[in-house]
């Protein structure tokens, strides 16, 4: 089984295993969404390192042990992005499993059980035709200040969605058109995203233009940039005028 292939299957099975526990009924709420972390975490991990023993692994759900980062090839997942849509019963949550090497995001897969979808970075979506007015993907709780600054200076219509995961891949599906985010986040939050998006020839980068670089001690990775190549250039020079502002 290829890298592509593993990803593939261990967030599709680990997405499928979710929805099977939500659908028991045993759990609900906040308790269904701790449950669903705890199992979809020891499936991921377990599957890992069967099948990747030479590897390393960054998990949300593990300790984090920075030896990794003498290691050229690290597993980034999170192996339930959304926890409280997937415990509200909502469909906009993911399963994130990723293959970084060299601190590059080279091979990902994002499941979005609820819709019945795996993306990835093997089979990529075709680009999708920029509509009339641009959509920008915000937090449906907390959206971030610099993505509504840029949106009403872009005269983008808002569209507020539930984990990392299920934002970056509407921008694959063709669905919004900017996933703007400063908001904070950790390298399991975009790296599979960042994967399958890139393949998908989408541009991918910090806020401030920079490269996003995966398999540091400190995984935090704050800030992000998932939109097509041409509107890049836009949006960056908005961000940045906006901070200055």
């Amino acid at each position: 089984m290829t890298d592509a292939e593993l990803a593939i299957h261990i967030a599709d099975a680990a997405g499928r295993m979710l929805l099977d526990l939500r659908e028991s009924g045993r759990f609900e709420g906040k308790a269904l969404g701790v449950e669903g972390d705890r199992i979809a975490n020891g499936f991921i991990m377990e599957a890992l390192r069967r099948e990747r023993p030479q590897d390393a692994i960054l998990s949300e759900e593990e300790i984090n042990d920075v030896a990794r980062c003498q290691v050229e090839r690290v597993w980034i997942v999170d192996p339930l992005d959304g926890t409280r849509e997937y415990g509200e019963g909502r469909s906009d949550w993911a399963v994130h499993v990723a293959l970084a090497v060299d601190g590059k995001a080279s091979i990902g897969a994002v499941a979005l059980p609820g819709l019945g979808l795996t993306l990835d970075s093997r089979n990529p979506l075709p680009p999708s035709p920029l509509p009339t007015k641009l959509r920008m993907l915000v937090s449906r709780t907390r959206p971030a200040a610099e993505a509504v600054a840029v949106a009403e200076r872009l005269g983008a219509e808002l569209v507020p969605m539930g984990s990392a995961g299920a934002k970056a891949m509407a921008v694959v599906r063709g669905d919004a058109d900017i996933y703007l985010h400063s908001g904070g986040q950790y390298e399991w939050d975009n790296c599979a995203p960042v994967a399958v998006a890139q393949a998908a020839g989408l541009h991918c980068s910090r806020i401030d233009g920079a490269p996003l670089s995966y398999n540091h001690a400190n995984p935090w990775l704050p800030d992000l940039l998932i939109c097509p190549p041409e509107l890049a250039d836009e949006v960056l020079g908005l961000v940045k005028a906006v901070s200055a502002a």
